[in-house]
């Protein structure tokens, strides 16, 4: 009997979908490579979907002989395994970015005498727009929450920037450009006490209590579906720290930083919060000043590590990842290059990293643009109008509850 191999993400499965493969049967018995996270993430986000949930839903379709995964974009590592007679695909791809794709598979089968089955694409049916629509619709706090430890399996080096409101999280939700042939964007966003409490006009984290950094957390939630670190300071007194990742669970937040100078207070906490997390996914990263406390920090059960070069050079970051790798090799190691400009995702990602934080950015450009408007507008007005501008924008206050 012939075999028929087809290759497919099968995030949001549609008729398209089912054409290929109800193609495919005609001419044999049909394995599908289902892309792994791995393999997706590699050009465009992470599918909302698991592997494991995607093949299981493949496997159950009518026709689907069995399943394999597809560990990357290239279709030749699991053809030179099975060997099949047919490659079917849907014939958009005869150009574009996966023409090369495309002739890559057409010289591989030709090795033992194997085709290619381009299948008219299926008008109407946009696998991008279907994806668009749903992330439009919002997402679960479990879903969200397991999303970090998904991106850190799946990405070389997973891209987490600042989010200080929910126009700064849709900044991040949003943001996206194309660079050499694929979509780069952030995969999360990271929030902080002073970021917070300055983005209110206060002088430091104490001033940001909880609830009111909660408050300024729930309009983020609200407009976008990428995961959150919290990053909690010192975490306060344990009983607190405790209290705060069990509210975090509940709202789907995927992780809580904490630091704090004295180690053995750090490992104390630890273990309490590890005691009280409920959901398995929820992780607590621990922010350290050297090899020595990290090391501590995971005997007393972190999820993972969080390093910086705290104004000391990209030299304190390369060392500190390749010591703390030397010890452990899979843990979640996470790095804030702030005060790094040279440093590449590149070399941390060589380095060992598994995530870059870029921790104020988008807070410090704000500050930086909205001076400069608020510069540029008084020496626009007072050059050119007189006083009734104060008296026309005092007006407009007065119209405002509680505007001074």
């Amino acid at each position: 009997m012939k075999t028929v191999y087809c290759g497919m993400s099968a995030d949001l499965i549609h008729h398209g979908h089912l054409n290929i493969i109800h193609e495919a049967m005609k001419l044999g018995e049909v394995t599908v490579g289902v892309l792994t996270d791995e393999a997706i993430a590699s050009y465009k986000r992470l599918p909302y979907l698991t592997y494991e949930q995607r093949a299981e839903i493949i496997s159950n379709i009518k026709g689907v002989a069995r399943v394999v995964p597809q560990t990357t974009l290239d279709y030749v590592p699991n053809l030179e395994r099975l060997k099949p007679d047919f490659v079917v695909h849907g014939d958009d791809w005869m150009d574009g970015v996966q023409k090369e794709t495309r002739q890559r598979v057409i010289d591989c089968l030709a090795q033992w005498g194997g085709k290619v089955i381009d299948v008219p694409y299926t008008p109407g049916i946009s696998s991008t727009a279907l994806n668009a629509e749903v992330r439009e619709l919002g997402t679960t706090p479990e879903v969200r929450q397991k999303m970090l430890r998904r991106l850190i399996a799946a990405k070389p080096l997973v891209r987490i920037l600042e989010s200080h409101s929910g126009l700064a999280g849709l900044i991040v939700e949003k943001t996206k450009v194309k660079a050499n042939g694929k979509t780069e964007e952030f995969d999360g966003m990271w929030t902080a006490g002073p970021v917070d409490a300055a983005s209110k006009g206060k002088p430091d984290m104490g001033a940001a209590d909880l609830t009111a950094r909660l408050h300024g957390l729930a309009d983020s939630l609200e407009c976008t579906t990428k995961p959150i670190i919290f990053d909690a300071g010192n975490g306060g007194r344990q009983e607190h720290f405790c209290s705060t990742i069990r509210t975090l669970e509940r709202l789907g937040v995927s992780a809580v930083t904490i630091q704090d100078d004295s180690t053995e207070v750090l490992c104390d906490k630890i273990r309490a919060g590890k005691k009280a997390q409920v959901a398995d996914d929820f992780m607590i990263i621990v922010r350290c000043r050297n090899l020595e406390q990290s090391f501590a920090c995971m005997g007393a059960g972190a999820d993972g590590i969080m390093t910086g070069a705290g104004g000391e050079g990209e030299a304190v970051i390369r060392d500190f990842c390749r010591g703390f790798r030397q010890r452990h090799p899979s843990v979640p190691l996470l790095v804030s290059p702030t005060g790094c400009r040279q440093v590449t995702e590149g070399e941390l990602a060589s380095w060992g990293a598994n995530a870059v934080v870029y921790e104020d950015q988008l807070l410090r450009s704000s500050f930086r643009a909205m001076s400069e408007v608020a510069k540029s507008i008084l020496i626009q007005r007072c050059a050119t109008e007189d006083s009734e501008f104060c008296s026309d924008m005092q007006d407009l206050l007065d119209l405002i509850p509680g505007a001074r």
